[in-house]
């Protein structure tokens, strides 16, 4: 059984940041933001940096997961996170932002939530 368990928590936290990912794509920033503890260190910067990057650009994202370890209430994960950054005052061309991302993830009742997010320059508006 617990290897079915440590499944479904892998496939749990892989589903989460898919979801928090279309959230970013699809310019949600709340829905995105609710993937995270609002405890999280730097939790207010990381809603800075979504809400500016969003409010000056469209941003797709492409994650690939490198690695997701742990077990069925907390996980570690390592993500390679492509953004792609389509400025809304008509700059030609995108920006494409490629950071590995390092997260943790705990699960906290029926719900998982990133409790530790690096870098958080990722969605910083400029750079």
């Amino acid at each position: 059984m617990t290897v079915c368990l440590r499944a479904d928590s892998e496939k749990d936290v892989r589903d989460l940041i898919a979801s928090a990912s279309g959230a970013l794509s699809a310019g949600k920033v709340e829905l995105f933001l609710d993937a995270f503890d609002k405890g999280m260190p730097d939790f207010d910067k990381l809603r800075y940096n979504v809400v500016g990057l969003t409010s000056q650009a469209d941003v797709g994202c492409n994650i690939e997961i490198t690695s997701n370890e742990g077990d069925d209430t907390e996980r570690t994960m390592t993500l390679d996170w492509i953004l792609t950054i389509e400025h809304k005052d008509d700059s030609p061309g995108a920006t494409r932002r490629q950071k590995t991302v390092k997260c943790r993830l705990k699960k906290t009742g029926k719900k998982w939530r990133i409790v530790s997010f690096e870098p958080l320059d990722l969605f910083a508006s400029s750079g």
